[in-house]
């Protein structure tokens, strides 16, 4: 695996030293904007822009680094690390991919699942999964038990969807597929909460947010603003948001089909064919879609804030930029012993036109020449 180093310079396209030196600058307290100005020589030139992408992942990369070793530990502990497993955490790029190959040996409160196998339902799981020729009710006829909560052939049944829904949606790879479907085909919708707009002292306020009450789009393709203005239009009350795929196919939900391939369920006319289905189906409705949905939500939550502040950022860009004294051109100094005098120049419109930077040796010259020509003229 390749260190923190190597992979932000591949990723900013620039030498490794100049990465080590920014970093080590970093873990010192410098700032970015001390850092871009002062300490250019150090980092081999890297501009602001560079030095707050490589602040950003710098830090992300570190926390990544950290919740692997996390979860490396917190697995061996429970005695189920084993060389695949620990290959595919080392492996992991991103903390998506390790939250979802952590999902199944998360401590986490006792689950329907749980409680399940702790009754002694696990075998009627997996005899039922392992050969659907088996009838569903004379195979749970054999596990009902009073004292352990199971008083009929249903809750039997039902003990054992739970058991094979959790095992399915802690499936890293069936979660990243799916997880790449949603993004690139699901639909986002919002539609208004029943009421809201009529409610005392709040029909002006919902009127804002009118075009959300009953809008869906690709969520691939929304914009910045609507997203933003969606998550507003919630947070006031006035709108449920919903992730889904929008199909009209009878056979079923796309997601719940992706499920069944994956787990190698198919309808073939046997007797628990049914049963396992319906397991499919509750795995994607109860387990699946609401953690996607979350999940893509945040996503694009902290996607369209990033390109509201990159908007904000050209925006105010061009305000510092405008005319400084009006329609004139300007000439702009910045005077500095070490690093030179930083030079700029904008024209009657406020575009810049050009600028650079005069070494401290040539302003010597410079003065030199100047005060020498000034001599001879007074000779003269």
């Amino acid at each position: 695996m390749q260190s923190i180093a190597i992979r932000i310079a591949n990723e900013l396209n620039v030498n490794e030293t100049q990465v080590a030196e920014a970093v080590a600058l970093l873990d010192e307290g410098a700032t970015v904007p001390f850092i871009s100005r002062y300490r250019k020589e150090a980092t081999g030139g890297l501009d602001d822009t560079q030095m707050r992408n490589l602040q950003e992942r710098l830090g992300y990369l570190r926390e990544l680094e950290d919740r692997r070793k996390s979860i490396l530990s917190s697995i061996e502990e429970q005695g189920k690390l084993t060389s695949q497993l620990t290959l595919a955490i080392s492996q992991a790029e991103t903390k998506t991919r390790l939250e979802d190959l952590y999902l199944p040996y998360k401590l986490k409160r006792r689950t329907k699942g749980q409680i399940a196998i702790e009754a002694g339902l696990q075998p009627l799981a997996d005899l039922l999964y392992s050969d659907p020729s088996k009838d569903p009710e004379q195979a749970a006829g054999q596990y009902i038990d009073i004292d352990r909560g199971i008083a009929d052939a249903k809750s039997a049944l039902d003990g054992a969807k739970y058991i094979l829904m959790e095992r399915f949606s802690e499936d890293a790879e069936l979660i990243g597929n799916l997880r790449h479907f949603m993004v690139t085909e699901a639909q986002i919708s919002s539609s208004l909460i029943t009421g809201k707009d009529t409610e005392a002292g709040k029909a002006q306020q919902a009127a804002k947010f009118k075009d959300y009450f009953e809008h869906s789009e690709p969520l691939k393709t929304t914009p910045s603003h609507r997203a933003l203005a969606m998550f507003r239009a919630r947070r006031e009350g006035f709108v449920s948001i919903n992730v889904d795929i929008t199909t009209e196919a009878v056979e079923g939900h796309p997601c719940e089909a992706m499920i069944a391939r994956h787990v190698a369920i198919e309808q073939m006319g046997r007797l628990a064919d049914n049963w396992l289905t319906e397991v499919v189906r509750w795995t994607w409705r109860i387990k699946l879609h609401t953690h996607l949905e979350n999940d893509l939500l945040a996503d694009l939550r902290q996607q369209a804030d990033l390109e509201a502040i990159t908007v904000f950022s050209i925006n105010l860009k061009d305000l510092m930029l405008a005319a400084p004294a009006g329609q004139k051109a300007t000439l702009a100094l910045d005077p500095g012993l070490r690093t030179g005098c930083k030079v700029a120049v904008v024209d009657s419109t406020g575009k810049v036109r050009s600028y650079g930077c005069i070494p401290h040796h040539a302003l010597q010259a410079h003065s030199r020449v100047r005060s020498h020509t000034y001599k001879t003229l007074r000779k003269t």
